[in-house]
């Protein structure tokens, strides 16, 4: 199960950071996106998914994911996942997610 979810807006730059921790499935995912909706209703400059604490994330995650990206292009948002750990960082590449959306480590 997902660990909370932590949602933060560095007033300074407009970078909104969602931090995901634990795992990410069809049990917890409603989470990932209310928290990525709350995230980018703050109207940020850039939107950031820290991944550093997640642990898994299925492929409903991986769809969570895509929507918030979405949502922030079509909002004029820039949109990044950070840090993810190895095994998660396998998955988005498998996924193909990576080929759309910028990662930084």
């Amino acid at each position: 199960m997902a660990d909370e979810i932590v949602t933060t807006l560095d007033q300074d730059t407009g970078i909104a950071t969602v931090a995901l921790r634990g795992e990410i499935d069809v049990l917890t995912v409603d989470q990932v996106r209310v928290a990525l909706i709350g995230a980018l209703a703050a109207h940020p400059h850039e939107l950031v998914v820290d991944l550093s604490d997640l642990t898994f994330i299925d492929s409903t995650g991986l769809g969570a994911l895509i929507a918030g990206f979405q949502r922030a292009r079509d909002a004029g948002v820039s949109f990044r996942l950070a840090r993810p750990t190895p095994g998660v960082r396998q998955i988005l590449v498998l996924s193909g997610l990576l080929e759309v959306v910028r990662l930084t480590e």
